[in-house]
């Protein structure tokens, strides 16, 4: 059942091509693509990548979020479902994170599954400069990128893009 949401949530993606921003290859971004293990955030327009960006992730890297408190990114299929201008990390979109899985999974354990995972830039910081943060994992389970490169991803990533969060 759970391989059925999943083909039904990607031919969704597939079929709105309208609402998706295009890149400079003229390709539409439809997916977000992340590779924790290789600290890649791909773009993704019908299959192919179309750019790719350095991340950093939470302060425990390996294994899915399973609770909130964890410092884990998660791990599995989402939706960026808004966005806002914050105070502390410039530009930030949200991540519709817990999905059923993960909520069951916390149920489960008797745990909050957690919530507020985002994908943000980083702080503007005197004692700490940007490129501090680029080469570490330090959030508290978002997945963070440069400022420019996440001003890049908010021109390009509509609310409502599938992101696929992958070990």
């Amino acid at each position: 059942m759970r391989w059925l949401f999943a083909v039904f949530c990607l031919s969704l993606a597939s079929l709105a091509p309208a609402s998706t921003a295009p890149i400079s290859s003229g390709k539409a971004v439809d997916k977000v693509l992340v590779i924790k293990s290789e600290r890649k955030l791909h773009l993704m327009g019908r299959g192919e990548v179309l750019k790719t960006y350095r991340v950093s992730l939470g302060k425990e890297p390996k294994g899915a979020k399973l609770r909130e408190g964890d410092s884990r990114t998660p791990e599995g299929f989402y939706w960026i479902d808004w966005r806002k201008v914050s105070d502390r990390y410039n530009l930030a979109m949200h991540i519709s994170y817990p999905n059923a899985r993960d909520a069951a999974t916390a149920r489960k354990k008797g745990v909050p599954p957690g919530g507020m995972i985002m994908i943000h830039g980083t702080p503007l910081d005197d004692e700490y400069p940007e490129w501090y943060f680029s080469t570490l994992d330090w959030t508290e389970g978002c997945i963070a990128m440069k400022n420019a490169d996440m001003r890049e991803i908010w021109s390009l990533v509509k609310d409502g893009t599938l992101i696929e969060i992958r070990p």
